[in-house]
């Protein structure tokens, strides 16, 4: 959209909140409200560490990406515009990418009128764990992959709703071609009076439509296969997923299975045929696929069991089969492994493996008192093969004096697939992380808290050791020093050195009313960085980090 319409939605969004200022006796007044979000990069070059070779360090220096949100009420309706713009940006591409451009990333307007429930524009929603449809954004992974077009929702009475889309999946300023269609009905079932039992279900469904030009594009690619592994594709492919949540006294119990009907994907792991009477590696091939999820918990007087499992095969759902890494998302397949905040104890993450896996977690909790409380996590994942991939045993201990301080220790045991999870040769890593946190509290106003990890291993970068000291004055500063320090390097270290290297962060942020300003000097290695098993491999970072969060 060019900048005269851009100007003049502005200028509509303005327009209305004065109305309703003006208009204020008014029985219709309305109310606007909007968020800015903006950070900015300052790239300072260090060979050492490899932060070196990019157009960031190489030229540009210094990247922006600014997200500002409107939103207007009135009449019934909700109104909402998202500004983006991206200068000189990494997001998109940290390996060396530089993304600049600006327009409208989001727009919708909706209304909820009797039954009805109608949104036209950008939407963002999930069916059951989003395991057949899942619109949302990860700004840090630079995804947003909303729903451009209508959704609709009709309640059939209190406890029933049902509910469809249609429309183009967004990438970037614009949609990708295949179009998107489905929906989902879902309800609520309670058990007789008295009774602890009630469950909730649900069904959806999805379908994605090829554009002549994706099909014309993978016939072109298909003519260069070999006779044996050519194959008809299908222009249209069918998602299904039947879900439940039951809960019982203490316990409840969610199960969801979903089901694809023959779709064209890639798989990396297959092998094709050349006419030169070689092999290469990774294929498109036409396969099903089928995803069975399943969690059970159970709390009681300070007990906490979860039981998690889930069994992947071919379930790659994207809007066209020539997506990479993290484009063209229509679904979200929950990831198997604990989410955790300490740098050490989050250094080796498990992305989803969509072509298959096997995968299980279990999580108990255990309040002994006030004072004292438990931990044990353990997950385990592996290929439908039965080649494990990824295996892991956390542990914590808490103590609490109330009003006082709070003390965590702990210790991770971990084994990683380096070679899948982030390239082909890499050896398993396996690592003995202990860890211990220690917050006190001088006043209601101020505190202090650190971090002391230390990572253990022979394999990758080599040993690690991480320290943080942050001091809060409530409910203004925090200002935060770190240092992670390869303590014991890898001679066969994949990085650009096998030296002992400090990676410093220095950040200051302080809140003003409604408004968050930060300030950092960092030096980051390079590594992998997931979000909800969504996950991508970074480059190493050095410089300086500013970032202005405002709500108005």
């Amino acid at each position: 959209m060019n900048k005269i319409a851009i100007t003049f939605i502005l200028l509509f969004f303005f327009t209305l909140s004065s109305s309703a200022q003006n208009e204020a006796p008014k029985k219709n007044k309305g109310t606007f409200s909007g968020n800015l979000q903006t950070q900015a990069s300052l790239f300072l070059e260090d060979t050492l560490i490899g932060a070196t070779n990019f157009p960031q360090y190489d030229s540009t220096q210094i990247s922006t990406e600014n997200w500002l949100r409107l939103n207007y009420s009135n009449w019934g309706f909700d109104f909402g515009l998202r500004l983006d713009a991206f200068n000189k940006s990494n997001l998109i591409n940290p390996n060396g990418g530089s993304y600049s451009a600006a327009g409208i990333g989001y727009w919708h307007i909706h209304t909820a009128q009797g039954k009805f429930d109608i949104t036209l524009g950008h939407i963002y929603d999930v069916i059951g764990t989003g395991i057949i449809f899942r619109s949302y954004q990860e700004r840090g992974l630079f995804i947003d992959n909303a729903l451009i077009g209508a959704r609709l929702e009709y309640k059939l009475n209190n406890d029933w709703s049902i509910r469809g889309y249609v429309g183009k999946n967004k990438f970037l300023f614009g949609t990708k071609a295949p179009l998107v269609k489905g929906g989902a009905i879902e309800g609520y079932i309670a058990g007789k009076e008295g009774s602890q039992f009630s469950m909730s279900p649900g069904f959806g469904v999805i379908n994605r439509t090829f554009d002549d030009g994706t099909m014309e594009e993978l016939v072109a690619v298909l003519k260069n296969y070999l006779e044996i592994d050519r194959f008809q594709p299908e222009w249209e492919v069918l998602a299904f997923s039947l879900y439940n949540t039951v809960n019982f006294g203490k316990f409840n119990w969610y199960t969801e299975a979903a089901y694809k009907t023959k779709d064209v994907i890639f798989d990396m792991n297959a092998t094709r045929s050349l006419f030169s009477g070689e092999q290469s590696a990774g294929k498109y091939v036409l396969t099903p696929g089928s995803v069975l999820y399943s969690t059970i918990s159970y709390a009681n007087k300070g007990l906490g069991i979860s039981l998690e499992g889930k069994r992947t095969e071919n379930f790659i759902f994207r809007s066209t089969p020539f997506d990479r890494f993290n484009e063209g998302f229509l679904n979200f397949i929950p990831p198997m492994n604990r989410q955790s905040s300490y740098r050490l104890v989050a250094r080796y993450l498990p992305a989803t493996q969509e072509l298959g896996e096997l995968a299980f977690q279990a999580d108990i909790r255990y309040r002994l008192n006030k004072k004292w409380s438990f931990l044990v996590n353990m997950s385990t994942i592996s290929t439908l093969d039965n080649q494990r991939l990824y295996q892991e045993l956390y542990t914590a201990v808490t103590y609490k004096k109330r009003g006082k301080y709070t003390l965590t220790a702990g210790l991770q045991f971990l084994e990683y697939d380096q070679g899948i999870y982030q390239e082909a040769g890499l050896p398993i890593v396996n690592t003995i992380t202990p860890y211990l946190e220690f917050l006190y509290k001088f006043d209601r106003k101020t505190s202090i808290r650190s971090e002391w990890q230390y990572l253990n291993t022979d394999e990758d970068f080599g040993s690690w050791v991480f320290g943080l000291v942050e001091v809060g004055f409530a409910p203004q500063w925090l200002i935060t020093i770190a240092d992670m320090y390869n303590i014991d390097p890898s001679p066969n270290s994949p990085g650009p050195t096998d030296k002992k290297v400090h990676y410093p962060t220095v950040a200051v942020s302080y809140n003003y009313k409604t408004h968050r300003f930060s300030l950092s000097y960092v030096k980051q290695v390079e590594g992998v960085v997931c979000t909800g098993g969504v996950c991508r491999l970074e480059p190493a970072f050095s410089g300086v980090r500013f970032t202005l969060n405002s709500t108005f």
